[in-house]
């Protein structure tokens, strides 16, 4: 069988945009149109997206969450979408948003209902998938509510994978399998990395310093287990982001972070080798915010070929050091300061420590990305970097 590591897709981490962080499941269009799960919704995001440089800077996909279904399916048994919130049908909108140069994501998932309640594709793999590839959508994310036991749930996971591949259409497939496994046992991601083109470990991102910070601490504690898996084909998924929120969700243009904590997230899911999926209202964003998130030297080390995933390196009271090998030979690093007290402080580190002892031998030109981009110089292999970081920031150097 062809499994989804030989989609030849997700070379490169996901990029897009997902209704999920920032819309929720809000089905009452009658009184709030703007805010609510609709047809509309997804074509005015993809007007934006096509119109203001998302798309150029690497968001290609735009992703229906949860709640657009109809309560129940067709005569046929085929999932279908609300017929008030989408009158002209998933086919129209994922025609649409292809005409805008953009890719079109859907949600479905495993067991017998949704999170939210609504049809699952339990029994109906082989038919939902080729409804999907019917509609033109280019993404499905897979969740794992209401699957049974665990035997189904890896069961199902595995035939929507083999039923996507069978229906010719390239689909990405995201699935939640491994943060559904973990409080009962320990994935095995090299099975999962077979089936699967990325994978969420961990609890849906919010729109809060605590959620990200939990997530990047749950990240450095299992690091030894899931870095190794992640490359080209299927990546670690930490959810959204706010401003964005890795979906990997960028949570980056919301309510929740300060600017700082923004930067934290940009800076650590680029290390991580997350999707970059936002989930905000990019119809009203601030300009810093979509600087933030078009910042294509950011994006790069997101996005580099070499598709090996980062690590904390050390951790020194309430500052922690990453790094990210990147081709080239260049490494990314990162300079966290997890203190949410007091002003900005100073860490300083000795760059042979970084890479082995090979990023900097026998020297290195270092380039700082954020939280505003300026040239440091050429160092010595025996060299010292002091950084400032502010409380809750990051600092995000190229080396």
């Amino acid at each position: 069988a062809v499994l989804a590591l030989d989609n030849g897709l997700a070379r490169t981490p996901p990029m897009g945009w997902l209704h999920w962080e920032r819309f929720l499941c809000a089905t009452d269009c009658a009184t709030d149109p703007r805010r609510c799960v609709s047809e509309q919704l997804f074509v005015e995001i993809a007007d934006v997206m096509a119109a203001e440089g998302w798309r150029d800077a690497g968001y290609e996909f735009v992703c229906i969450d949860d709640c657009w279904m109809a309560p129940t399916r067709d005569k046929q048994g085929r999932l279908q979408a609300d017929p008030k919130r989408f009158p002209s049908g998933v086919r129209k909108l994922a025609d649409y948003v292809h005409s805008k140069g953009l890719k079109l994501g859907i949600y479905g998932d495993v067991g017998n209902r949704t999170c939210a309640g609504f049809p699952g594709s339990y029994n109906h793999y082989d038919l939902d998938a080729q409804t999907f590839a019917s509609w033109g959508v280019d993404l499905l994310k897979f969740d794992g509510c209401n699957s049974g036991t665990l035997e189904l749930l890896a069961e199902g996971y595995k035939r929507m994978s083999l039923a996507l591949n069978k229906t010719g259409r390239s689909i990405v497939y995201s699935c939640e399998w491994p943060f559904y496994l973990r409080p009962v046992q320990q994935p095995n991601y090299t099975e999962i990395k077979q089936y699967c083109n990325h994978w969420r470990n961990f609890f849906d991102v919010y729109d809060s310093w605590s959620s990200i910070k939990s997530i990047l601490d749950w990240t450095a504690l299992h690091q030894d287990s899931i870095v190794k898996i992640a490359g080209p084909g299927g990546w670690n998924d930490p959810d959204m982001v706010s401003i964005f929120v890795f979906l990997s969700q960028l949570v980056i243009g919301n309510f929740g972070l300060s600017w700082d904590q923004a930067v934290t997230q940009m800076a650590m899911w680029a290390i991580m080798a997350a999707p970059l999926f936002m989930s905000n209202d990019l119809r009203h964003i601030s300009p810093e915010a979509k600087w933030l998130l078009q910042n294509k030297e950011v994006i790069a080390i997101n996005q580099d070929l070499l598709g090996k995933q980062g690590y904390r390196i050390t951790k020194d009271k309430n500052f922690e050091l990453w790094e990210r090998p990147l081709s080239g030979q260049a490494y990314a690093v990162a300079v966290l300061n997890q203190q949410e007290i007091g002003g900005p402080q100073n860490f300083t580190f000795s760059l042979s420590f970084l890479g082995n002892g090979l990023a900097c031998n026998p020297a290195c030109s270092v380039q700082q990305l954020l939280p505003a981009s300026r040239d440091w110089g050429v160092y010595s292999w025996v060299s010292s970097l002091s950084v400032e970081v502010n409380p809750t920031g990051t600092v995000l150097l190229k080396i």
